[in-house]
C-alpha cells in the first residue's frame, strides 16, 4: 500500500462503552441516606470523570491513522546552476515527499535503495518511544540499507505537534536525501494561536556543483576542510541570484489580508542560516514540533536540524517580495557560502509588469554575516507557552565541552594526507573524545544483545583537563583520543548536560542535536559556564522545549530532560563535517521496569552489517 490510512470506526468504539450502558438510580429518604447518597454521588462523580477520560483517550485512539510510504533511493539527474549531475533522491524528487499526519498517527515506511551507496534514514525530531530501531542513524540504531536492501521504519508520532523533518543518516547523502514532516494537531483539536488561511513548507537546502560524497571523501582523504557549497536552496531551487536558475524559483501565493502559516526548516549540511521576507515579520509559534510563548522578529536564524513555525500577515501592498536566506557564519578565517537564495513571496493582486517587463521582487535586508547579536537575540527568545515542568531534583549531572581539534601527522605521512594547518589533519571531539562509528555491528544491537567489544561505557561525564575553554587554549589540548565511547544513564533519570563551547582551532556555534528526546534549554551564555554565578540565570519556569540547541560561539548552554526512552542515541553536532570528524557522544538509556519502558524487539527486516 502507499500512502493510504487506516482508521478505527467510532461508532463501534462508542457503542461498546460502558458509560452508555449506566443507570442511576436514587432513593435516599432518611437522614443516613442523605449521607450514603452523598458518598454515592461522589463515587459516582470520580467514576463518571475517570469514564470520560478513558472515553477520551478512546476518542483520540479511534482518530489516529496508520500512513504507509514508499521511499525508493535512486540516482536522479538533477540540473542546477547550469550544470547537470546524478544525485540521491527519494522518489526521484528534491526535496524528497512531505509526510503530513496528525499527533497520535503511525508510519510504515518502506525504504528501498536502489542507489550506488549505503543510506539511512533518520527522522528528526520524533520521540521513537521504545523504536530506536526505527531512529535511523548509520551504525548506531541500525546498520545500512544498501544497495538492492530495503528496511520498513515502524513508529508513532507521540505528543508532538509542529514540524519536523526526515534525512539520511549515512555520510553526507542527506545534501539531496531529505524532506519534511508536518505534525497537525489531533483531530477535532486546534492550534493553539489563530487559524491559519494557508500553510506552506519551506526547507533550506544547500549544493554543490560536485557529488557531496566525493566532497566528503575528498576531505576524509586530505584531512583538511571540505568544499564549501555553491548554492543555498529554497525547496530544492537556488533562485533568482544565482545563474541559470529563475525560471525555477519557487513561488509563495498569498491574498491580501490572510494570515498563513510558514513551516521553515533549515536541512543544510554545514551552515546555520538567517532567513527573512522583504518588509513582512514573523510571529513565531512553534520549533522543533513543539509550541512557544508566540513572539515577533524580522528576521529567523536556524542551525541545520531546526525547525521553526511563523505566522506571516499578508499586510503589505499588493507586490512581489523576497524570501531570503544566507549564512551566519560565526566561526573567524573559516571558508563559507556567502551567496544568498531566494524564493518569491506573490501577491495574487500584484500589478502585473507591462508587456516586456519583469516586476522585480522587493529584496530585503540581511544580517551581516558573522552578526552573533542577531542571532543570539533571536535563539534566547524563545519560551514555553506556559509554566512547564523542568527537572529540579538532578540525578545525571554532566559537563560537555563540544570543539574542533587536530591530529598530528606521522612523519612518515605523505603530505597530501595532511592538509589542515601545520601538517595536521582536523578532528573534533565532546570531552576530549573523538567519537568513532562502529563499522561490524550497531551500538544499539550490541546493547541488546549484550555483545562485548563494540562500545566502551567511559565516556566522562566532565572533561578529563579543565581549561579556559573559550581563552587561548594550549596546543597540548588539541588533539583528542579516538574511541566509541558512550554514557550509560538508568531508565527515569533526570538528566542536567552543560555544554561549553572551545576555542580550539576556532570557535563557532554548534547545533547541538540530542536523538531520542527533546530537552528543556534553561539557559545560555558566552564564555566559560560558572556555576556560582550562571545558576542564576537558569530559567526553571517556562524554558523552550527542543531537540537542537544552538551552542553559542565562544559560549555555553545548559539542557534538561528526563531519561525515559531506552536506547541509543547519539549526540553531536549537526554541521555534518563536524560529526564525521567525530564532534559526537551516544547516552545509552537503560530500559525500565514495565513492559512500556523497555526497548521492543529487533524487526525482523532490521538490516545486518
Amino acid at each position: 500500500m502507499n500512502n493510504s490510512s487506516l482508521s478505527l470506526a467510532i461508532p463501534q468504539v462508542i457503542s461498546n462503552f460502558p458509560l452508555f450502558n449506566i443507570c442511576i438510580h436514587t432513593a435516599f429518604t432518611t437522614k443516613n441516606n442523605t449521607q450514603k447518597y452523598s458518598d454515592n454521588m461522589v463515587t459516582m462523580g470520580r467514576t463518571l470523570t475517570s469514564l470520560l477520560l478513558l472515553f477520551s483517550s478512546i476518542v483520540s485512539l479511534a482518530y489516529a491513522k496508520t500512513h504507509y510510504h514508499d521511499f525508493v533511493v535512486q540516482e536522479t539527474k538533477v540540473t542546477r546552476l547550469c550544470k547537470t549531475q546524478t544525485v540521491m533522491t527519494v522518489n526521484g524528487q528534491l526535496p524528497g515527499p512531505t509526510l503530513e499526519v496528525n499527533n497520535g498517527d503511525s508510519l510504515v515506511i518502506n525504504v528501498v535503495n536502489r542507489a550506488k551507496d549505503n543510506v539511512t534514514i533518520h527522522w528528526h525530531g520524533v520521540r521513537q518511544i521504545t523504536t530506536a530501531w526505527a531512529d535511523g542513524p548509520e551504525f548506531i540504531t541500525q546498520c545500512p540499507i544498501r544497495p538492492g536492501g530495503s528496511y520498513t521504519y515502524r513508529f508513532t508520532i507521540s505528543g508532538q505537534e509542529g514540524t519536523l523533518w526526515w534525512h539520511a543518516h549515512s555520510s553526507w547523502v542527506r545534501a539531496t536525501v531529505y524532506g519534511a514532516l508536518v505534525i497537525r494537531p489531533k483531530q477535532g483539536d486546534s492550534y493553539p494561536f489563530q487559524k491559519p488561511k494557508r500553510e506552506s513548507v519551506v526547507v533550506l537546502g544547500e549544493w554543490w556543483n560536485a557529488n557531496p560524497l566525493d566532497v566528503i571523501r575528498e576531505a576524509m582523504r586530505t584531512g583538511g576542510g571540505p568544499n564549501i557549497s555553491d548554492a543555498f536552496t529554497i525547496n530544492g531551487q537556488p533562485g533568482d541570484l544565482y545563474n541559470c536558475s529563475s525560471k525555477d524559483t519557487v513561488i509563495v501565493p498569498v491574498d491580501s489580508g490572510e494570515t498563513n502559516l510558514m513551516r521553515v526548516i533549515n536541512a543544510g549540511l554545514n551552515q546555520q542560516l538567517f532567513f527573512t521576507i522583504a518588509n513582512h515579520k514573523f510571529i513565531v509559534v512553534g520549533a522543533d514540533a513543539s509550541y512557544v510563548k508566540p513572539f515577533t522578529t524580522s528576521v529567523l536564524m536556524l542551525g541545520p536540524g531546526q525547525t521553526t513555525d511563523v505566522l506571516i500577515k499578508a499586510d503589505q501592498p499588493p507586490a512581489r517580495y523576497y524570501i531570503a536566506g544566507r549564512a551566519y557564519a560565526s566561526a573567524q578565517g573559516v571558508p563559507f557560502d556567502n551567496t544568498t537564495t531566494t524564493a518569491i513571496l506573490e501577491y495574487k493582486t500584484a500589478p502585473c509588469p507591462a508587456k516586456g517587463l519583469s516586476s522585480k521582487p522587493v529584496m530585503p535586508s540581511l544580517p551581516a554575516y558573522n552578526d552573533t547579536a542577531t542571532a543570539t537575540s533571536f535563539s534566547t527568545s524563545f519560551r514555553s507557552p506556559k509554566k512547564v515542568e523542568v527537572p529540579t531534583d538532578i540525578d545525571v549531572n554532566m559537563f560537555i565541552t563540544a570543539g574542533l581539534g587536530i591530529l598530528q601527522c606521522p612523519p612518515t605521512a605523505p603530505a597530501s594526507t595532511c592538509q589542515a594547518p601545520n601538517r595536521t589533519r582536523f578532528t573534533a571531539s565532546m570531552n576530549n573524545v573523538s567519537f568513532v562509528l562502529p563499522s561490524n555491528f550497531t551500538i544499539l544491537q550490541a546493547h541488546h544483545l549484550g555483545v562485548p567489544g563494540v562500545f566502551t561505557t567511559d565516556f566522562p561525564a566532565n572533561p578529563p583537563v579543565t581549561f579556559d575553554y573559550t581563552g587561548n587554549v594550549p596546543q597540548s589540548l588539541w588533539q583528542p583520543i579516538r574511541g566509541t565511547k558512550v554514557y550509560k544513564i538508568k531508565y527515569g533519570a533526570t538528566v542536567q548536560i552543560v555544554l561549553q563551547g572551545t576555542n580550539i582551532s576556532t570557535a563557532e556555534n554548534h547545533p547541538i542535536h540530542l536523538h531520542g528526546y527533546d530537552f528543556y534549554i534553561i539557559a545560555e551564555g558566552f564564555g566559560n559556564f560558572n556555576p556560582a554565578t550562571d545558576t542564576s540565570k537558569f530559567n526553571l519556569v517556562d524554558p523552550p522545549l527542543r531537540n537542537t540547541a544552538s551552542l553559542p560561539v565562544s559560549g555555553w548552554a545548559v539542557i534538561r530532560f528526563v531519561a525515559d526512552n531506552p536506547g541509543s542515541w547519539i549526540m553531536h553536532c549537526h554541521l555534518d563535517v563536524h560529526i564525521g570528524w567525530g564532534l559526537a557522544t551516544v547516552l545509552l538509556v537503560e530500559d525500565g521496569l514495565e513492559v512500556s519502558q523497555k526497548l521492543q524487539k529487533p524487526p525482523a527486516d532490521l538490516p545486518v552489517c
